[in-house]
């Protein structure tokens, strides 16, 4: 999950080079006023999207494989809880209902 986290960020960080560049050299034309900063972020965050979209697609699905494993894992250990609180409670349930049958 690391690795496609990292390699995303180095996507979007060479996207934001390139438009940087771009905006720098003119090629593409500055935001308005003020905005030249942002408009080169969110120009770059649209671009690298559906680059790592296509680039990072394998990495992409390992990490899945592995929330999915981490996600399982926890309904399991939630379930056996589970298991064992219904237990504790039938088993004292059923000590109260002895209790109540002798007095």
């Amino acid at each position: 999950m690391l690795r496609y986290t990292l390699m995303r960020l180095g996507v979007f960080a060479g996207c934001l080079v390139a438009v940087w560049g771009l905006v720098y050299f003119g090629v593409v034309p500055r935001g308005l006023g003020s905005s030249n900063g942002m408009w080169i972020i969110l120009l770059a965050m649209v671009i690298s999207a559906p680059i790592s979209f296509v680039a990072l697609r394998k990495e992409r699905d390992r990490a899945s494989e592995t929330v999915v494993r981490r996600v399982d894992r926890m309904k399991a250990g939630l379930a056996a809880n589970r298991a064992q609180e219904d237990e504790a409670v039938d088993a004292a349930h059923g000590q109260v209902r002895a209790q109540e049958q002798t007095s």
